[in-house]
């Protein structure tokens, strides 16, 4: 820092907040430490008293806040979404249309590891709207050395740190399972709930085939709704050991490639994964899905929206967030389910 002549101080920038205080109307930063002072600054300065400044020596080897703030927003900015003006050396990035946010962690971890830089996000693999708020970036201190944001250019590398993928226009095939619901001892009540949480999605249904327990016609149902166009398949019930569960094995029969029958989440350890040669994604959906307002398929649904294809890596990370606390007003999303994959 120097303390230079106010009048002097256009172009260099101030290293400390500047209150302005009248009685009974305002008490507040006028300039923020960061602040830049302008031609039109030096009247209202003066009339606060302030004949000297401290201001910071630009140099070669240093960036401002705002400039480090900038190199940070660089390395992640991506497609689908814009920044906010630089503020107080703070930028975010908005969300330009609804679709999946997803986060390289370990990137993410190793640019924060640097000190004196940060960048915030939102959790990894988390669906999002139109405006919605994404990440912010900014460095600690008023100034750093340039070195080190090389550095963390060097780190981050090529590939931006996030990613933000339109969910994509899909229509889905249903089929029920199960001799109850087949011979009308009961009323369909799974189906209504699947169409509701497709649509959050901007998913269709395209047909809806009702099968009782017998494996051959589950599966000839799989691959008539597949033939039809269905961009997924959902097939409800009859997914547990139970002799009469016949899911899982005809789902198989249809020639799905099983990525996963099992997942460590809670409620919806007995989810089934899978996909056909030409990346069609098929999915068994345990009994919970019905009941419980999160499972699994809301932790899968959102990325299959967006087109992204789940592996089994994917499924066994999951576990880390994947328990329900089952609260009796349910909050999700906003709450920790599902956060940790």
């Amino acid at each position: 820092m120097k303390c230079i002549q106010t009048t002097d101080a256009v172009g260099h920038v101030l290293c400390h907040d500047i209150t302005r205080i009248v009685k009974d109307v305002v008490k507040d930063a006028v300039f923020r430490k960061g602040h830049i002072v302008q031609e039109e600054d030096i009247p209202l300065l003066l009339s606060m008293g302030k004949d000297h400044l401290y201001v910071w020596e630009k140099d070669a080897d240093t960036l401002h806040e705002d400039e480090a703030a900038q190199i940070l927003y660089e390395v992640c900015r991506n497609e689908n979404m814009h920044p906010t003006p630089v503020k107080e050396g703070k930028i975010e990035l908005i969300a330009d249309c609804d679709g999946l946010f997803q986060v390289d962690v370990d990137r993410l971890d190793a640019i924060n590891e640097l000190d004196e830089m940060m960048i915030a996000t939102r959790h990894n693999n988390t669906a999002v709207k139109k405006g919605d708020r994404l990440l912010g970036t900014r460095i600690i201190p008023l100034v750093i050395d340039k070195k080190k944001m090389d550095q963390a250019r060097e780190v981050a590398g090529d590939t931006p740190l996030v990613s933000l993928t339109p969910f994509q226009p899909m229509k889905a095939g249903i089929v029920t399972t199960g001799n109850e619901v087949y011979h009308g001892r009961i009323k369909d009540t799974f189906t209504p709930v699947i169409l509701e949480k497709l649509a959050a999605y901007g998913i269709e249904s395209c047909g809806h085939i009702i099968c009782d327990d017998n494996l051959k016609r589950i599966s000839d149902a799989i691959l008539k709704l597949k033939e039809e166009g269905a961009d997924m398949i959902l097939c409800t019930g009859g997914m547990s050991v139970d002799p009469d569960d016949q899911t899982p094995g005809a789902i198989k029969a249809s020639g799905a490639q099983i990525v996963t029958y099992g997942a460590p989440v809670l409620p919806g350890a007995m989810f089934l994964m899978a996909y056909f040669d030409d990346g069609t994604p098929i999915m068994g959906l345990p009994g919970c899905v019905m009941y419980a307002k999160a499972t699994v398929f809301d932790l899968a649904l959102p990325r299959i929206a967006a087109g992204v294809e789940l592996t089994k890596r994917d499924f066994s990370r999951m576990g880390n967030g994947g328990f329900c606390l089952g609260c009796n007003t349910c909050h999700y999303p906003d709450c920790g389910f599902g956060k940790g994959a």
